[in-house]
């Protein structure tokens, strides 16, 4: 790389400036990635119902006494989850999931202070010095106030007349950290990859960037139908494959006279969709592969790397289902999903950007 490729992009006052936005942005990559973690831990161990309360301020500290955990936990006594699921549990395992809750919960309070006091500094520094790149952040910022409001009517979903939260606000919850994770993993390419992208050799370079567009897209759905079986806890019944108990199609798809609400509903129609989203994801990646190959040998290159996660990320899949969902490969098959959306974006990021400046 010599000095000729690199460029400052819009927006900052200089290199610094930008490399300091991108390590910044970068590390709050990280911790999205650890906070969709953690509530995948707590979505594989039963926690999330476990504080029925929500408390912005005071919530940030557990019980400090016996007093107070026996409150805590005959709040959770009150609710269907206690009653119907978990009546045999005692103070320990209260305990237990609590903490999972706990820390899920002031990690999310931990990341809106990572990204509001550095984000107040660039913006008043002049490290950022343009409007769009302020409105940019500042929209980020309350997507991820949103993020927390979001997680609450999720869990408040749970507490009244069902046993668990509603897999139709847990999709959503998961969807909305998707997009935050891949808006701030955007501007973090933005203010540290500067070189130059060659030109396509063949074909249209809105074509390829209009592939990858639709890659992303199928990405995200495959995540979002990945929510709805975890809010079913779809992955403990028919742990095999390629059938489903020995049926491509599975009986248990629909509740009675065919509805399109079902194809969400069901422990089968969800895991059923799931593997076809899955099918079509490596179909898809197939394509994408043989298509951008066209356009260079560097893109090419880039194109395999999406295709092999995308494969390895299916293998991961077919795993942890085949084994009922072991918490560890769980959250490793969660992680994986973000791997693959990284080597999308980065393949979308050198269509788009790097051409633009």
């Amino acid at each position: 790389m010599n000095s000729a490729d690199l460029m400052i992009p819009a927006g900052v006052r200089d290199k610094k400036a930008a490399k300091g936005l991108a390590l910044w942005l970068y590390a709050m990559c990280a911790l999205v990635a650890l906070m969709v973690t953690v509530g995948g831990a707590t979505r594989l161990t039963d926690s999330g119902l476990s504080i029925t309360q929500w408390d912005l301020i005071i919530g940030t500290l557990p019980p400090m006494s016996e007093e107070k955990w026996l409150s805590e936990f005959e709040k959770y006594q009150q609710i269907p989850e206690f009653e119907r699921v978990n009546s045999t549990m005692d103070l320990e395992g209260f305990k237990t999931i609590y903490w999972w809750e706990w820390g899920h919960r002031n990690l999310g309070r931990f990341i809106g202070l990572a990204y509001l006091i550095p984000m107040l500094w660039f913006v008043f520094s002049g490290a950022a010095t343009s409007r769009p790149l302020k409105l940019q952040l500042g929209g980020i910022f309350v997507l991820i106030c949103a993020q927390g409001a979001m997680g609450w009517y999720m869990v408040s979903s749970g507490l009244v007349d069902r046993v668990d939260v509603s897999q139709y606000r847990l999709a959503a919850h998961l969807g909305l950290a998707v997009i935050i994770f891949g808006l701030l993993f955007w501007l973090a390419m933005k203010f540290s990859l500067f070189r130059k992208a060659p030109p396509p050799q063949k074909g249209s370079r809105s074509v390829y960037r209009w592939w990858t567009v639709g890659m992303m897209l199928a990405v995200f759905i495959q995540i979002v139908l990945g929510a709805f079986v975890a809010g079913l806890r779809a992955g403990k019944t028919y742990n095999t494959w390629p059938l489903m108990d020995g049926r491509f199609f599975p009986d248990g798809y629909f509740i009675g006279q065919a509805d399109f609400l079902h194809a969400f509903e069901t422990m089968a129609a969800v895991q059923f969709n799931h593997r076809m989203g899955a099918y079509a994801l490596v179909v898809l990646a197939v394509a994408f592969w043989l298509i951008l190959q066209r356009a260079g040998a560097e893109y090419g290159r880039r194109a395999l790397l999406v295709t092999g996660a995308v494969f390895l990320q299916a293998l991961l899949g077919i795993w942890t289902l085949l084994l009922a969902v072991p918490i560890s490969l769980g959250l490793w098959h969660q992680l994986g999903a973000l791997v693959v959306l990284v080597a999308v974006l980065f393949n979308l990021y050198r269509l788009t950007e790097y051409q633009a400046r």
